[in-house]
């Protein structure tokens, strides 16, 4: 899941600004002009920084997996089991996540047409949560029998309350769904 990182400090503004206005409004409803006047370069300068727009996503939803991965681990680090249900905690609780807005990669999902490299991009990520937890379940569990149908079990329930909360513009449907997750957790370890 890697998008080179912009190397010059316009890079790094086009990817900052980009980043702000792809969340905010949309990713096909922010231009590349926008981008460029909101990080003050051209837009001569967001093509030699990027090659395209489609790059520029690809770049922005890379970051995005980045800065949220390291925020759930750094929550996961000395967590106490079920350390599954901090998965929905960092859903909840990251800094970066407007909760009028919801999941950023779900939003890119439903703009993104099949074929642009940015739904990849979003398919690792999604994948990678999918991951981690059954990895955190196997942890966590060692002796339960079917540890990825109960991934897939709490996967859904996270994903689904993500989606709710972009709906509802509140957290309520993560902590249910946690609290949904933490009861099949009990259930599946006894």
């Amino acid at each position: 899941m890697s998008a080179d990182a912009p190397t010059t400090d316009a890079g790094r503004r086009l990817l900052a600004s980009a980043s702000q206005l792809f969340y905010r409004d949309g990713i096909t409803a922010v231009g590349v002009a926008g981008i460029a006047e909101a990080a003050g370069v051209t837009k001569k300068t967001l093509y030699d920084c990027f090659g395209s727009k489609a790059n520029l996503v690809t770049a922005y939803l890379a970051r995005r997996h980045e800065t949220w991965w390291a925020h759930l681990q750094r929550r996961l680090a000395g967590a106490p089991p079920p350390r599954v249900l901090v998965v929905f905690d960092a859903y909840r609780d990251h800094p970066r996540l407007d909760l009028g807005r919801g999941c950023g990669f779900q939003r890119g999902a439903a703009e993104l047409a099949e074929g642009h490299p940015g739904r990849a991009v979003i398919r690792e990520h999604k994948a990678a949560v999918r991951t981690e937890i059954a990895r955190l379940l196997a942890d966590d569990l060692p002796h339960l029998r079917d540890i990825d149908g109960l991934a897939e079990h709490i996967y859904l329930l996270l994903e689904g309350a993500a989606f709710q909360r972009g709906i509802d513009g509140h957290a309520e449907a993560l902590q249910r769904a946690r609290e949904l997750a933490g009861n099949l957790v009990q259930r599946a370890g006894h």
